[in-house]
């Protein structure tokens, strides 16, 4: 299976046909129907590693300010509570326990309600442990590269830029619109990706003033390190919604394989 690190924005891209959705619905073109999805969203984070093994985890409107018909999206979606405790099992070493506590987040629906509309494929969460040790992601992510061996989808979503105290509300609708250390940085990552500088990307908070900006705090980003981790070396590397947006966030996602 091919593995994917997408940006996923605003929430209304649940609701809205905007270029980035339209996107999202033509990645089944090209991916074999998964026999699940595992995903890692921006939005679930604690201190000990955790899987969603509901059989039907609910859908989280983990957000405030935005219309009723973004907070009456329900994603029902079937979960897998044996894969899940497949998945625990695997990472051997680092503890990792089931929960029924959280479902899909806005991370996780708001993108796959547009890759996979009729909700028939089970989908489970993996949380981000609360550390900033770029290392620790990245290996954990090596643990799960097996999983695309067995039809697994992995899907890691955030942003790799993601500064919205910086951001300007006023340029929502305006997809070509990023200042320039947004656009340094989003330059710098894709360079990074592409010359397989793994090292760099992991102790990104060695990279500079401008990656400083663009992540002021690191839960948008880690999800990529989840998918960096379960790349390959020989995976073709795919950039898709390469855009910087409101100034401060970027939409550029990744594909790997």
């Amino acid at each position: 299976m091919p593995i994917f690190f997408i940006g996923h924005g605003s929430p209304m891209n649940a609701i809205e046909e905007t270029e980035f959705s339209r996107t999202w619905q033509t990645l089944t073109d090209s991916i074999p129907t998964p026999k699940a999805i595992l995903c890692i969203s921006a939005h679930w984070i604690t201190e000990k590693t955790s899987i969603t093994s509901n059989d039907f985890p609910p859908t989280i409107h983990d957000f405030g300010g935005f219309p009723k018909e973004l907070f009456e999206v329900n994603y029902h979606t079937p979960g897998d509570r044996n894969l899940a405790k497949q998945i625990a099992d695997s990472l051997s070493e680092i503890p990792a326990v089931l929960d029924t506590s959280w479902g899909l987040d806005h991370g996780t629906w708001s993108i796959l309600r547009h890759i996979y509309p009729d909700a028939n494929i089970p989908v489970l969460q993996l949380s981000i442990r609360n550390t900033p040790d770029g290392n620790f992601h990245f290996n954990l992510g090596k643990k799960l590269q097996n999983l695309r061996n067995q039809d697994i989808l992995l899907v890691g979503s955030g942003n790799l830029i993601h500064n919205l105290r910086l951001a300007d509300w006023g340029k929502m609708n305006d997809s070509e619109y990023g200042f320039d250390w947004a656009i340094r940085a989003n330059n710098l990552f894709k360079s990074l990706i592409l010359n397989r500088e793994d090292g760099s990307l992991i102790h990104y908070e060695s990279l500079g003033p401008d990656i400083d900006l663009a992540i002021p705090t690191p839960e948008h980003f880690i999800p990529f390190l989840y998918i960096l981790g379960a790349s390959s070396p020989s995976d073709k590397i795919q950039f898709f919604n390469d855009k910087v947006v409101m100034g401060s966030l970027n939409m550029t996602s990744v594909r790997y394989g």
